[in-house]
C-alpha cells in the first residue's frame, strides 16, 4: 500500500495550522481574478462586445442582466462537480490544482476574443474552474483543524472572507479603470495573471497542508446512508431560503450598477465609474467584519442566543432594508431627479452587514454541519443556493422583458418586487430554523 507524502490528518495542537497563510493568499489572488472579471461583465456586454467582423455588437440592458446572473448561476452549480471529484476521487488539493488551470484558460479566452463566442467560451471555462474549486478551498481550509484548535476556526474563516473581499476590492477599483483606458483585452488579461499567481501560491503550500484522502466508496455510502440523507435534507431546507438572499445580493453587480449610471457619482471632486461602485461592498466587508466580531456580536449576544441560524435570520431582515432603500432611490430617479451616489453607498452598508451575518456564517455553518467524508459536497450544496438564487434573478429578468424592449417591472417596481420576496423569505426562514438542531463534525486528529 502506497503511503502519502503529505500529512493526512490534523495534528493535535492548539496553534494555527501552518498551511493557513497559503490558503488565504490563494483566496486573495483568486478572488481578485474572479471579481475583477465579474465587475466589468455587464459594462463589457452592453458597450464593448464585438461581432466576428470587428463591429460593435452590444446586448440590451435586460439581456446583459439576464446573462450575467446566468453566468453566476453556472459558476455556483459547477461546485457539485468539484465536490464529487474532491470527496470521491482526487482529494481536495489535486482537484483545486487541476481546475485552477482550467480557470486560467477561461480568463485568457476572454482577453483574446471580444466576440460573443469568446464570451461564451471564456465564461464556460471560468464557471467550471471557479465553481469547481469553490467548495474544495473552503472545505480544505476547515480540514486543517481538529478538536485541539477548533477555537480558532471562526477567526480563520473570517480571515478567509476578509482576504476574499480585499482581493475583490482591489480588483473592482483597478479593472474597470483598465477597461476604460486600455480596453477589454488588458482588463481581462490581468485577472488571468492573478489566477495564475493564485495557483502557484496554493501549490507552494502543498507540504504544509493536511491532505484529507478522498472518501471513495466511503463517501458514497455515507451520502446515501439514512443519517447522510437526513443531514443533506435538513441542510437543503436551510439553503432554499438562503438562495433568495443571493438572488438579491448579486444584483450589486447588475441592477445596482445600471442604477448608478443615472446617479450623481461625484465624490470628493472625482467621478466614480458605475462598475467601480461595487468596490464599496468588499471594502465594507474589510471594515465591518472585525466590527461585528468584536463589538456587534458581543452586544447582540446579551439579548439573543447568537447561534449560526439566528445570525443568518437577522441578516435576511437587513437585506430587506437594503432593497427598500434602493427602491426609494429608484423612485427619485424615475421622478427625473439625480440622487447622490452616497445613498447607494448607504444601501451597500446595509447589504454588506447582511452579508457578514449570512455569508460568513454560512461558510462555517456548512463546514461544521457536514459529515467528515462529505465536507466538499455539503459546501457545494451551499454553493447551489447561490446558483439557484442567481438563476431565479436571471429568469425574472428574461421574463419581464417585453417584445419592444420595455419591462413589465419598470423602475422602482423591480426593486420593490425583490424587497417583498425577501421579507417573505426572512419570515419563512425564522419559522423553519426553529426546528433545526445544530451539530459539529470536525476531522479526527493524529498525535
Amino acid at each position: 500500500m502506497l503511503t502519502s507524502p503529505y500529512r493526512t490528518a490534523p495534528v493535535a495542537s492548539p496553534n494555527l495550522p501552518t498551511g493557513i497563510p497559503f490558503i488565504i493568499g490563494n483566496e486573495l489572488a483568486e478572488r481578485y481574478s474572479y471579481y475583477g472579471m465579474r465587475a466589468i461583465l455587464v459594462v463589457f456586454m452592453t458597450q464593448y462586445l464585438m461581432d466576428a467582423g470587428g463591429q460593435s455588437d452590444p446586448m440590451s440592458e435586460s439581456d446583459a442582466k439576464g446573462y450575467f446572473h446566468l453566468f453566476v448561476s453556472a459558476t455556483y452549480f459547477t461546485p457539485f462537480l468539484g465536490a464529487l471529484l474532491a470527496d470521491g476521487l482526487l482529494g481536495k488539493y489535486r482537484t483545486i490544482i487541476a481546475l485552477s488551470l482550467v480557470y486560467c484558460l477561461g480568463h485568457f479566452s476572454l482577453a483574446l476574443d471580444d466576440t460573443r463566442m469568446g464570451l461564451l467560451l471564456g465564461q464556460s471555462l471560468i464557471a467550471l474552474g471557479a465553481g469547481g474549486i469553490k467548495p474544495c478551498v473552503s472545505a480544505h481550509l476547515g480540514d486543517q483543524f481538529g478538536a485541539s484548535n477548533q477555537h480558532l476556526l471562526s477567526r480563520v474563516f473570517s480571515w478567509f472572507y476578509l482576504a476574499l473581499n480585499l482581493g475583490a476590492f482591489m480588483a473592482m477599483l483597478l479593472i474597470p479603470w483598465l477597461l476604460k483606458v486600455y480596453g477589454s483585452s488588458v482588463a481581462f488579461a490581468v485577472p488571468g495573471l492573478l489566477m495564475l499567481l493564485a495557483t502557484i501560491v496554493f501549490w507552494s503550500g502543498r507540504h504544509r497542508f493536511v491532505h484529507i484522502p478522498p472518501g471513495g466508496m466511503g463517501f458514497v455510502r455515507e451520502a446515501l446512508s439514512k443519517e447522510g440523507l437526513r443531514c443533506l435534507g435538513r441542510l437543503a431546507g436551510i439553503y432554499l431560503f438562503i438562495a433568495m438572499f443571493w438572488a438579491l445580493f448579486d444584483q450589486n453587480g447588475s441592477s445596482w450598477v445600471l442604477q448608478s449610471q443615472h446617479m450623481d457619482r461625484m465624490l470628493f471632486g472625482l467621478e466614480i465609474l458605475p462598475s467601480q461602485i461595487q468596490a464599496a461592498n468588499p471594502l465594507l466587508i474589510v471594515l465591518l467584519t472585525p466590527l461585528f466580531y468584536r463589538v456587534v456580536y458581543p452586544m447582540l449576544g446579551r439579548f439573543v442566543n447568537l447561534t449560526y441560524l439566528n445570525k443568518i435570520a437577522i441578516g435576511l431582515f437587513i437585506t430587506v432594508l437594503s432593497f427598500v432603500l434602493v427602491a426609494w432611490i429608484q423612485t427619485l430617479i424615475d421622478a427625473g431627479l439625480q440622487p447622490s451616489i452616497l445613498w447607494q453607498l448607504l444601501a451597500y452598508g446595509l447589504l454588506t452587514s447582511a452579508e457578514v451575518m449570512v455569508s460568513i456564517t454560512c461558510l462555517e455553518f456548512s463546514y461544521t454541519q457536514a459529515p467528515r467524508t462529505m465536507k466538499s459536497f455539503v459546501m457545494s450544496l451551499y454553493m447551489g443556493a447561490v446558483a439557484l438564487g442567481n438563476l431565479f434573478t436571471s429568469a425574472v429578468n428574461f421574463f419581464i422583458e417585453n417584445a419592444d424592449g420595455s419591462s413589465k417591472l419598470a423602475g422602482a417596481s423591480y426593486f420593490w418586487f425583490f424587497a417583498g420576496l425577501m421579507l417573505a423569505t426572512a419570515l419563512g426562514f425564522l419559522w423553519y430554523s426553529r426546528n433545526y438542531k445544530e451539530q459539529i463534525h470536525l476531522q479526527q486528529e493524529t498525535r
